[in-house]
This record gives C-alpha cells, sequence and structure tokens, in this order.
C-alpha cells in the first residue's frame, strides 16, 4: 500500500473550501485560537458533511490525519501579539 501524502491545499480542496495559500491563511486567521476543550470536528464553523470527513480521516489515523493535524495545530495557535489571559498582571 502506497502512501500518500496531502497538503494542506488537498484538504481545503477536499472539503470544498477556496485552497489558495492566501484563503488558507484567512480562514485560521478569522477561526482562530480553537479553543483546547473543542475538538476539531466539533468545531461550529465546519458543515456536517465536512465534520465527517475530518472526523473519520483522523480515526482511520491514514494519510489524511497529518495534515488535518497541522490544521488542528494552526487553528489552536495565538495570532501574533495576542495578549493571554494574565499577561499584564502585575
Amino acid at each position: 500500500m502506497e502512501s500518500v501524502n496531502h497538503t494542506m491545499t488537498d484538504l481545503f480542496d477536499q472539503l470544498g473550501l477556496p485552497s489558495q495559500p492566501k484563503h488558507i491563511a484567512e480562514f485560521v486567521a478569522r477561526r482562530r485560537p480553537l479553543p483546547l476543550e473543542i475538538r476539531l470536528y466539533d468545531a461550529d464553523f465546519w458543515t456536517p458533511a465536512q465534520a465527517a470527513f475530518i472526523k473519520d480521516k483522523l480515526s482511520e489515523d491514514g494519510d489524511w490525519a497529518l495534515v488535518i493535524d497541522s490544521l488542528n495545530a494552526s487553528l489552536r495557535s495565538r495570532p501574533r501579539g495576542a495578549a493571554t489571559v494574565g499577561d499584564n498582571d502585575g
């Protein structure tokens, strides 16, 4: 069985979303930081079909899982310069 290395562009194409690097960056910027207590596929910005695809591919732990994990990490990160609770305490 041959392994396929999917890209973020491939993932966004598969999800039916604009997949140019600019659009992917905008998607992430508008939706982050995704709270840790929300599973990626439970986020409210997915359609039911998109959420099902993400959940299914993560559970298979196959070729898609790496790029989905990368998207998950990007959505969890805070934008540069964003304050967190307690940053200005003192």
